[in-house]
């Protein structure tokens, strides 16, 4: 258990089917997630996904959804938190949750994938300075990946597991 904003929040382990809990989250940032389209796809990739759930004892104040493309290989697919929220160690929290998910599941590297500094949004300006904060180094940049005017940058962490193999 964490606190900010004088309250308590919980971390809950990676789960399935948590659509209803985190909508209301996404629809909460609408500088990162303002196409209907998209807010939709989202919560249909959060209802197969395993969603690291962050609350408080009232509701769902943040998420994150963590793929597996390949044994070694995961991705942090959406992630968001509620404004008043920000800066107040939600993030971190859910990322550790994950970085420990993709540990025990055998996970060696950890991707995301956000808007280039080409794109030109103070929004994703913040995100990518908390994701380098958070240790994760640019990798490629997709210039039309998610289409024109939408250049993608794909930015990756290495995780430590246990196992000394790896």
């Amino acid at each position: 258990m964490a606190s900010g904003l004088g309250q308590d929040f919980h971390i809950h382990p990676p789960a399935l089917q948590l659509a209803d809990r985190c909508e209301p989250v996404l629809r909460s940032v609408p500088e990162w997630f303002g196409i209907e389209e998209a807010i939709i796809e989202y919560l249909e990739v959060v209802e197969r996904l395993p969603t690291i759930l962050c609350t408080t004892s009232e509701e769902a104040i943040g998420f994150m959804s963590v793929e597996q493309h390949f044994p070694r290989s995961f991705e942090l697919h959406v992630l968001a938190v509620r404004p008043e929220w920000h800066r107040h160690g939600v993030g971190r929290a859910l990322l550790v949750e994950a970085e420990n998910h993709v540990a025990s599941s055998g996970g060696g590297f950890l991707q995301v994938k956000t808007l280039s500094s080409k794109g030109n949004c103070e929004y994703y300006d913040r995100t990518r300075r908390w994701y380098e904060a958070m240790g994760f180094v640019p990798q490629t940049e997709f210039p039309d990946l998610w289409g024109e005017g939408t250049p993608c940058l794909q930015m990756i962490k290495t995780i430590r597991t246990s196992d000394p193999a790896s």
